[in-house]
């Protein structure tokens, strides 16, 4: 059993997460963004389907990208150079949640970004917390990420791409942009190939905290990002 959170009852604590299935800490409560912002900052984050009740999650070990490590093929190199997609920041955060969610997946079905979780994150967006990335190619958004943005902490949500290499340009502009403001990690949440192919590695979740901590603490102040700090010459 994990526990159920009423109110604005406190998160348990991390070290109250279950094993299997790895990180599942307790569910209950609600996606306002006070509880979101406080969740954030502990470790923590909501992941569960339609249907199901809120379900918040700390897993161990846990993915993360350093910006300063994020990997650039040589094909995605090449695709950079081209300047075929331009890209974006935060100039239609609504089409890329939406797509997120929408976006068939190669072996899930359904989606766990639920209308409730893009109505949150999109209040999360009007205060100025969460941001999207977007790549855009002949006018239309073919790919792009979402996450939140606290202290230098980013903690990356989702990402879509409707053709080849899109969601990767949207990432590797990312990292570019957050490496240049001092963002010290990436919050990637669980270990997958595509991940880790980007320069994603998994660290235990104690030295997870201790970095996290230390990068929320730093002053940033909430907004929109510049639409034109996703403007890069690649060497």
């Amino acid at each position: 059993m994990i526990p159920w959170l009423e109110g604005r009852e406190p998160f348990p604590p991390l070290d109250a997460a279950l094993v299997e299935p790895n990180g599942l800490l307790c569910a209950g409560g609600d996606l306002s963004a006070r509880r979101l912002l406080d969740a954030y900052q502990r470790g923590i984050f909501p992941w569960y389907s339609s249907g199901e009740p809120i379900l918040w999650w700390s897993p161990d070990p846990r993915m993360v990208l350093f910006p300063g490590e994020f990997r650039i093929s040589r094909s995605l190199r090449r695709c950079l150079r081209s300047g075929r997609f331009e890209a974006r920041l935060d100039s239609d955060f609504r089409a890329v949640i939406r797509a997120c969610a929408e976006t068939p997946r190669f072996g899930q079905q359904g989606t766990w970004i639920t209308r409730d979780m893009q109505h949150a994150y999109w209040q999360l967006f009007e205060l100025g917390f969460a941001h999207s990335v977007e790549t855009w190619l002949d006018g239309k958004l073919v790919g792009g990420l979402y996450g939140l943005a606290i202290g230098r902490m980013f903690y990356g949500e989702s990402m879509f791409s409707l053709v080849s290499n899109a969601s990767k340009v949207a990432a590797a502009h990312l990292a570019r942009f957050l490496e240049e403001e001092g963002f010290g990690m990436i919050d990637c949440q669980m270990n997958t190939p595509h991940l880790a192919s980007l320069g994603a590695r998994e660290i235990p979740r104690a030295v997870f905290m201790d970095r996290l901590r230390a990068l929320v603490a730093i002053a940033w102040q909430p907004g929109k990002w510049p639409s034109d700090g996703a403007s890069h010459a690649w060497i």
